[in-house]
């Protein structure tokens, strides 16, 4: 079976690894500009004698909106001590001028409060430059903050240059930064060519490649031996790199250590499901793997104790496991439920999970809308301002 493969060679990796806008576009014109180490530089931090946190540089961050515990641990844990307040107001307000929030700003400063103390024309505006040419959003930005550390010329830039040759568009290299900031993070020689080497290897063809890296990025993050080993658990469900499904099945198990991924896989059939009946729904809906066990629990115990539907029914349309209970499938039943106790439909007149399926639009209409002017309540309900309480 596909789970005892995995531990197999889970067993195999691991004694192998005991035995052994407007501006001048930065990528086409660079101004001279100071490389940085791989998140800061030594000039630009002033390292504390001790583990203790700067009482002063503690203060400040808690001005800028930190939490008190935030900012001693921010100080702490890197030394950090502010000894320019001009300075550190300064690099706020070119974040600022290029489009970052007050909220994006302490966002970035809980986990590189460093940005505070480089030097904001010289190290952070070409960065930011770039950034802003290739249209990188600010928030997207903040929670990468490190990116803004990194050294232009020897890093940003070359990246940046070798994703578009495979991705293509500005547009698209945009979409995948956004799905995945981190990725750009990973060094260049080291992670990003020999994962996308990885992928040739596997037999993905360019334009699939483009593709799934658009899709996630991530995969950048992965090891040649990990996506070789995708490529291998892939093909022992049966999926052809031909399958339309195939990238977004990849996407999912580069999102996942192989451990998690059994882990996940055990969760599953923990509510009486076969692996076999797991791994095919998982071929439909690959994002149901990406979920906190906390939140598929809630979903499922809720469509079967609260909706009376089996489990294999709810198994065989995975994709009500990637709909928002709170947002989507609570206000949906809540108007199903309206609907009901006013004699607009019959419980047993509708197939239930079906209605709770398809798009906001298509649901809206057929049973919102429909009958807005009669039952105002089912507008009420779909705003949830009626709660669900089951269908009585």
């Amino acid at each position: 079976m596909f789970a005892s493969i995995c531990r197999r060679r889970l067993t195999l990796r691991i004694h192998q690894t005991a035995g052994g806008g407007g501006r001048t576009n930065p990528l086409e014109f660079i101004p001279g500009t100071i490389p940085l180490a791989h998140c800061h530089t030594s000039l630009a931090v002033a390292e504390a004698p001790s583990s203790e946190p700067c009482p002063d540089s503690v203060s400040y961050l808690i001005s800028r909106g930190l939490s008190p515990a935030a900012a001693g641990a921010a100080t702490t844990s890197q030394h950090l001590r502010i000894r320019s307040t001009d300075k550190a107001d300064a690099v706020r307000a070119l974040l600022k001028l290029y489009g970052f929030t007050d909220a994006d700003i302490v966002r970035a400063l809980r986990s590189a409060p460093v940005l505070l103390v480089f030097d904001p024309e010289r190290i952070l505006r070409p960065k930011l430059d770039l950034f802003a040419s290739l249209g990188f959003e600010p928030r997207k930005l903040a929670s990468e903050p490190f990116l803004l550390g990194r050294s232009l010329d020897k890093h940003l830039v070359p990246a940046i240059q070798f994703l578009r040759g495979i991705i293509g568009s500005d547009d698209n290299l945009r979409l995948a930064f956004h799905r995945a900031p981190r990725a750009l993070s990973v060094d260049l020689n080291n992670n990003m060519r020999p994962a996308v080497e990885a992928l040739r290897r596997g037999g993905l063809g360019e334009a699939d490649i483009s593709k799934l890296l658009v899709i996630h990025l991530g995969v950048l993050m992965s090891s040649p031996y990990r996506i070789g080993e995708i490529f291998e658990e892939l093909k022992a469900m049966g999926m052809s790199i031909l399958d339309p499904r195939f990238l977004y099945c990849f996407r999912a198990m580069s999102s996942l250590k192989r451990e998690s991924w059994l882990r996940k896989l055990a969760f599953y059939q923990s509510f009486g499901l076969s692996e076999g009946e797991v791994l095919e729904a998982f071929k439909k809906q690959p994002t149901i793997f990406l979920f906190t066990d906390e939140s598929i629990n809630k979903k499922v115990r809720f469509l079967l104790d609260e909706l009376k539907l089996g489990i294999r029914d709810v198994i065989a349309r995975p994709v009500v496991l990637a709909y928002s209970l709170e947002k989507c499938i609570l206000p949906r039943c809540a108007v199903l439920s309206v609907l009901m106790r006013e004699g607009r439909i019959q419980r047993d007149s509708i197939k239930l999970l079906q209605a709770l399926l398809g798009s906001s639009g298509n649901f809206s209409t057929r049973f919102v809308l429909r009958h807005a002017d009669d039952v105002p309540d089912v507008v009420k309900a779909y705003e949830g301002k009626i709660r669900f309480e089951g269908f009585k």
